[in-house]
């Protein structure tokens, strides 16, 4: 069996642990603000980070499974504005000091679905109560087709350096069939304003495994985008998971590339961008040499949290808006997904949670490990009993990793190989206690090639 075969399993893509579908949901409000108060005292000092979901999109992409709402009707800008605003009012009445913000990031949906002028007053509301990190990082996702030069002025004039654009492919046949448009045209356009304004960061988001990709339609959008050099490349593994998006019941199964024919996409996609001088950092990641998330992946000081890969090892995430999850190092809280329910919860002063867990020491141990499989390729199991322990009632599932040559151990350094990056999400699989002591009985990931 080759191992695209054998490792093709529905697997979590581990933005968290414990990952979502396994949080106890034993989180009250009062807890939750006792958990973000201890560690805003701690952290406030390294700074804090923001992550804001604007879930609005004019029209469906039928690949996404992110939370969005999709609507032509712009006067909802406004009113989920002032919530936003309003929820991070709660938590500002819970800070004993002005918080230090290192860290933001506009995560949709379209945030640039929003007209320039709100996001400028949602956000220098927020800005205007909080102190700037001199090393902040500042970032928006933006969809070429509508993100306009006052878009880029006005988010640049409040300090964000950094751009993403979602272009996915640009077959016609492809972008019909997932209801994603967009020309080269309108993405060179964009990064060429974008650089003009002075941003020095541009990512391209890709998704290879999309239904009707060919191997030839891939090498000429990957081609395209190369030589417009961003600074970064996503380049994710399409997830199919048709019974959380319906969307996705658009096409079906038989539309899609099977396991060899997927891996070729991403063998593909890796060796153009491996020639055009970008450097896999790995979980589907590619960045040219003189940008600073390689260069943090090179000096082991790269990190991960729910908003990506980033350069800023901050502890306390607080997530704003419908669906957004915070992150206090040692609990989780996602709010509610539905906008209206969302609004009607900040509306009566309450922080909306919609789920939660507290972390106990095994799970912030095992979390531990796998971002340092996530970030530096390796992790050391030396030192404590409980390391040991761990590693111990893993080898049986280590085991065949092992024999693949997907990773190594010695002297209970867990290293992975070069091809062992491709299955990462495997890797982690193999710690992730929770998962194995209750395998579930439905799908609810994505498979992992």
């Amino acid at each position: 069996m080759d191992l695209i075969s054998k490792y093709n399993i529905p697997a979590p893509r581990y933005t968290s642990y414990p990952t979502v579908p396994y949080w106890e949901n034993n989180l009250n409000e009062e807890a939750w603000l006792k958990f973000v108060k201890e560690s805003f005292t701690i952290n406030n000092k390294d700074g804090i980070s923001l992550y804001i979901h604007l879930p609005f999109c004019e029209s469906l992409c039928t690949y996404c499974a992110c939370n969005t709402r999709i609507t032509v009707n712009h006067k909802v800008e406004l009113p989920y504005i002032e919530a936003l605003i309003k929820e991070w009012y709660l938590y500002l009445a819970q800070f004993e000091a002005i918080p230090l913000i290192k860290e933001i990031h506009l995560g949709g949906g379209t945030p640039t679905f929003f007209s320039h002028e709100n996001l400028h007053y949602l956000l220098s509301s927020i800005l205007s109560t909080c102190h700037i990190s001199e090393s902040a990082d500042f970032s928006f996702e933006g969809h070429p087709g509508n993100t306009t030069a006052q878009h880029l002025q006005t988010l640049y004039d409040l300090g964000f350096k950094r751009v993403s654009f979602g272009v996915q492919d640009f077959n016609d046949k492809v972008q019909e069939t997932i209801n994603r448009y967009q020309t080269f045209n309108e993405v060179r356009d964009v990064m060429e304003k974008a650089r003009a304004i002075g941003y020095k960061s541009i990512n391209i988001d890709l998704v290879y495994g999309l239904p009707f990709q060919t191997t030839d339609s891939v090498r000429s959008t990957i081609e395209k985008i190369v030589a417009l050099r961003p600074e970064r490349i996503a380049f994710y593994s399409y997830a199919h998971v048709p019974w959380l998006k319906p969307g996705q019941r658009k096409y079906t199964e038989k539309d899609l590339p099977v396991s060899s024919e997927k891996r070729k996409l991403y063998e593909t996609g890796k060796e153009i961008f491996s020639n055009a001088g970008y450097t896999d950092i790995g979980m589907d990641h590619f960045s040219l040499a003189d940008d600073e998330l390689l260069s943090a992946f090179k000096k082991g000081k790269l990190y991960r949290n729910f908003m990506g890969y980033t350069t800023s090892d901050t502890k306390l995430l607080i997530g704003l808006g419908a669906s957004a999850i915070s992150d206090t190092w040692s609990a989780f809280s996602q709010n509610i997904k539905a906008v209206e329910e969302y609004q009607a919860c900040i509306a009566k002063g309450k922080i909306p949670i919609g789920k939660g867990h507290i972390l106990s020491n095994e799970d912030m141990l095992i979390r531990q490990h796998i971002l340092n499989f996530m970030c530096r390729h390796e992790s050391d199991f030396n030192a404590t009993f409980c390391n040991q322990m761990l590693l111990d009632n893993s080898m049986e599932r280590l085991s065949e990793l092992i024999k693949d040559h997907l990773i190594s151990i010695d002297h209970n350094k867990v290293s992975l190989s070069e091809n062992g990056k491709f299955f990462l999400r495997n890797i982690c699989l193999a710690f992730d206690k929770r998962y194995w002591n209750k395998t579930p009985d439905k799908s609810i990931f994505s498979t992992t090639a």
